[in-house]
């Protein structure tokens, strides 16, 4: 006898879904991503795409149903750009070619038609950096009891950074928690950190030891801006950094905001003091829509899970 008030269940019917499945993949295909997807596909001919690559057109229709396709369009431009990079640069703004401060051949995430940029930007434009510098103190204490906890959790994120001389103690790794960090400890620092919408690599504060600095090079992902707060920083301007033809000073208390995708090095010219500062990779509100940055931290937070499921330990640079 059937249960008053509830209603029959429906039996599975694999024939049935699998055209629901196909229904929804063609409708996600007609998108502004669907069909960047198809047209990467064309031009690539007999060549194999990213897998994950595929999916996204309906795993995004599917996520954000409500988000008007023209709204996607330069996310549609990004993935048409991650799909053909780097055999195929001409999808770059002219100005980034032309710039010879910033290496477009080393672009490797990049969202078309964003607005003008410049090595380092201004912090006015920026209210997190008006409360970074009125909390320096809290977030130098917060600091200090990091450093005090009985774990040392600094750490180099690449070769490059420990031949330089460079550690981090990590906050926030593409752009997530890390699971069992001691936040009660910086609740402030994390708090404020967190008002960004944080982007891949790390976040966290950096020591630059005496007498060391980063090599030249340049990050390929014109999507994300740079913060840095300086924490501890040697007297008499020993510690400074360059992108492209401009050179500032970190001071403390200060904040300076940068476009990584110039080349940069820096240098701790200090013999006796390290040089810390508070660094936030974040996803460019000054030029990308809510909607946008939204996506694509869809994006990068699925392309993580697909790459651990493929078994990719440690999931950095390489996820865009």
């Amino acid at each position: 006898m059937p249960v008053i008030g509830k209603p029959a269940q429906k039996p599975y019917v694999k024939s049935e879904q699998d055209a629901m499945i196909e229904q929804f993949a063609a409708q996600s295909s007609k998108t502004s991503i669907g069909r960047s997807v198809a047209e990467a596909q064309r031009e690539l001919g007999e060549t194999e795409i990213d897998p994950f690559w595929e999916l996204m057109p309906s795993l995004i229709q599917s996520r954000f149903p409500v988000i008007k396709d023209n709204q996607l369009e330069r996310v549609a431009g990004m993935v048409k750009h991650a799909l053909l990079s780097p055999d195929n640069q001409s999808l770059l703004d002219q100005n980034i070619i032309d710039d010879p401060w910033r290496p477009h051949n080393e672009i490797h995430a990049y969202m078309p038609n964003l607005r003008d940029t410049k090595p380092f930007w201004d912090t006015n434009e920026l209210t997190i950096c008006k409360e970074l510098n009125e909390n320096y103190e809290t977030i130098c204490d917060e600091y200090k009891a990091l450093l005090e906890d009985r774990k040392d959790r600094f750490q180099s994120v690449t070769s490059m950074n420990y031949d330089s001389g460079w550690k981090t103690l990590v906050l926030f790794y593409n752009g997530h928690r890390i699971p069992d960090f001691p936040y009660h400890l910086c609740p402030v620092t994390t708090k404020l950190m967190e008002s960004l919408p944080l982007a891949g690599r790390i976040a966290g504060f950096n020591r630059q030891s005496p007498s060391s600095g980063i090599p030249l090079h340049s990050d390929g992902n014109n999507m994300w801006l740079t913060l840095q707060m300086g924490i501890h920083v040697p007297k008499e301007d020993k510690a400074w950094i360059r992108v492209g033809p401009e050179t500032k000073h970190w001071k403390e208390g200060e904040c300076i905001l940068y476009d990584t995708t110039y080349e940069h090095e820096t240098k701790n010219e200090s013999e006796s003091e390290e040089r810390v500062v508070l660094h936030i990779d974040f996803f460019n509100t000054l030029a990308m829509t809510p909607v946008e940055i939204e996506v694509m931290r869809y994006i990068y937070s699925m392309r993580e899970a697909f790459m651990k499921a493929e078994g990719v330990g440690k999931v950095g640079n390489q996820i865009l």
